[in-house]
């Protein structure tokens, strides 16, 4: 598979917050600075990497927030547009994807004063054609500290980066796969905060309602309710027995732990009982 080479341009912000600078450039700035000539912004550092059209999760870019105390002059809340320019080294051509961030400039002595940073879109509205199939950008989360998150945090008073983790994925199809399961809770005993992670790498939102996930032991399952989407790109958890709505507030409700230390799979299934996705940890389960 070929090699690709990735940089950005912000190329818009709306609505338009004051003394923004950078436009059409790979550095964007916004604000009246609180103190000296520290203003916010993004930033988007682009690499090379391999062309894997199989749902393979790569590293797009590494996405930077200088996070620095302003006057926003009450335009608090806006969308900054980013395209990716993708090189692809078989043809020597450029494919251009467009994304969107949403911004929130929280208020810099609140209880929560870390800005928000997350992507209302996640799917490339442009599409490159790979050995006659048509594929689009799907970002599916921030990459920090190891973890792919949904929304990205910025601490105030300094430059905050994550990488920006997307694959390339068949048009007009979601892809619904577990990604991992977090079998080693800090809860003692019951360990509730277990949980496992599945994400939609597809272009397409997945109708999931009545789908079970289960370990191997009888009675470790979990039927998604009635009316659940998983959107295209979306990262969702179900804990052993805490509720997080952030990740989309999914529990077995159980007291005891589900998943073996030691080891142990972790499987999807349809409304039809078709097996999906599974995901082994460890020798598997004992």
């Amino acid at each position: 598979m070929s090699t690709v080479t990735t940089s950005g341009t912000w190329t818009a912000i709306t609505p338009t917050p004051p003394n923004v600078s950078g436009l059409n450039t790979g550095h964007i700035t916004w604000g009246n600075p609180v103190k000296g000539d520290d203003k916010s912004g993004y930033s988007f550092t682009g690499g090379t990497i391999e062309a894997k059209p199989n749902g393979s999760e790569q590293t797009l870019g590494t996405f930077t927030h200088q996070n620095f105390p302003i006057y926003g002059n009450g335009v608090d809340r806006f969308h900054v547009d980013l395209v990716v320019r993708i090189r692809f080294e078989e043809d020597d051509r450029d494919r251009d994807f467009s994304f969107r961030f949403h911004h929130f400039e929280t208020p810099n002595d609140g209880p929560t004063p870390d800005d928000e940073v997350d992507l209302p879109t996640r799917v490339s509205k442009e599409s490159v054609t790979i050995d006659g199939e048509e594929y689009a950008a799907v970002i599916t989360g921030f990459k920090r500290n190891g973890e792919i998150v949904n929304r990205f945090l910025s601490p105030e008073n300094g430059s905050n980066s994550a990488d920006i983790v997307a694959v390339l994925s068949r048009v007009g199809a979601p892809d619904v796969v577990i990604t991992t399961v977090g079998h080693k809770g800090k809860v003692k005993y019951t360990q509730a905060d277990e949980y496992v992670e599945i994400v939609n790498r597809g272009t397409a939102h997945a109708d999931i309602s009545g789908w079970l996930l289960h370990a191997d032991d009888p009675g470790q399952n979990f039927t998604f309710p009635p009316a659940t989407t998983l959107k295209a790109g979306q990262r969702i958890r179900v804990y052993t027995n805490e509720i997080h709505p952030e990740w989309g507030g999914y529990s077995f409700g159980s007291a005891r732990a589900i998943w073996n230390d030691k080891g142990d799979t972790a499987h999807l299934s349809d409304t039809k009982g078709t097996l999906v996705s599974d995901y082994t940890y460890g020798p598997g389960p004992s």
